[in-house]
């Protein structure tokens, strides 16, 4: 007997509600299962043609059902391959994606450098306390894992976990099954002791595995690497007799064309739940030491999809602050119809 689409759905139904409850499984309960749509009485049968085809046990009589090793398998190889194939779409998407979006920021900090009279930087939109999509672990040799971890937007993060003891398919199935029953949808801060506590108790042996892998989903989220800051118009700060002498302006050039210091003002900004708009860093209330003689003026963005980015504009303390706001305050705007459209 062929298991058909009908009866997959049903299985997978089982598997799902019986991860989530550890209780056997009942035809009434998958029937409420809307996207089904089937009457208790079909459910009924096509449970009974999964049991004797050894997907699904009855450990009792009069019981609910559960799955068996056979069940578990069909659930996570057929997993797999849709998450390989979303994995695979989802980084050419992202790669195209990628490519627009440089030229369209690097082209905005030069208009806004050429407008303004100051130096100017934009950051690349990062998903901020990034929920956790899903997780796939994949036997490379007798020694080493493959984690693919997915975070929202279809960000996607490789690493390779190094093992002290082997791992065979059946265990590497399960401890997908339950990273993802306990993980999916989390923010890392929502990832508690309590739900590592229950994850580890229930990998028994395989715990060290547990904690290899809720590293690499720090990792992951916390990460700056994929971060990347354009700036513009650095010579501008010479027009300013007070940020123009040797040193402070080597300083400052140095700072703008090496960018990892600007990584503290997106950070700054992007931290700052209770003021998601414009922020004005004097002096030396900026994050930056070698700005402590300029005026910083930063703005959030954000995209219809969660993202945000900062965009930032440095210039003397005596620059146009009202100009400067309404500037940005205009960008704002602008960026979220423009990066609908890529």
């Amino acid at each position: 007997m062929e298991i058909d689409d009908r009866k997959r759905k049903i299985l997978k139904s089982v598997i799902k509600t019986y991860l989530e409850t550890g209780e056997p499984v009942g035809s009434r309960t998958i029937s409420k299962d809307t996207d089904l749509n089937l009457s208790s009485a079909t459910i009924r049968n096509e449970m009974s043609d999964l049991e004797e085809l050894g997907y699904i046990l009855q450990p009792h009589t009069s019981a609910g059902r559960i799955p068996s090793d056979k069940g578990y398998r069909l659930y996570v190889d057929e997993m797999m391959v849709d998450k390989d194939r979303e994995v695979t779409q989802m980084q050419e998407i992202m790669i195209q994606k990628a490519d627009r979006m440089e030229l369209v920021l690097k082209q905005i900090v030069k208009v806004l450098a050429a407008n303004t009279n100051y130096a100017t930087m934009i950051s690349t939109p990062q998903y901020y306390r990034t929920k956790l999509k899903f997780i796939q672990l994949s036997i490379v040799d007798e020694n080493q894992l493959l984690a693919v971890v997915v975070l929202e937007g279809n960000v996607v993060k490789n690493k390779i976990l190094h093992l002290d003891h082997c791992l065979d398919q059946e265990n590497v199935f399960k401890l997908n099954i339950l990273l993802n029953t306990h993980l999916n949808g989390l923010t890392l801060e929502q990832i508690n002791l309590d739900i590592i506590t229950k994850m580890k108790q229930q990998a028994e042996c395989h715990g060290d595995v547990v904690n290899s892998v809720l590293d690499v989903v720090a990792e992951a989220i916390r990460e700056d690497e994929d971060l990347e800051i354009y700036t513009s118009g650095a010579t501008n700060i010479f027009k300013y007799p007070e940020l123009s002498d040797s040193e402070r302006a080597s300083e400052l050039i140095f700072t703008l064309e090496e960018k990892q210091q600007l990584i503290n003002i997106v950070n700054d900004t992007l931290a700052d739940d209770d003021n998601k708009g414009i922020q004005v860093y004097i002096g030396s209330e900026t994050p930056v030491q070698t700005m402590k003689d300029c005026s910083v003026v930063t703005a959030t963005y954000e995209l219809s999809e969660g993202m945000q980015g900062t965009i930032g504009i440095i210039g003397p303390k005596r620059m146009d602050y009202e100009n400067v706001v309404n500037t940005l305050k205009t960008l704002k705007v602008q960026l979220d119809a423009i990066f609908k459209k890529t």
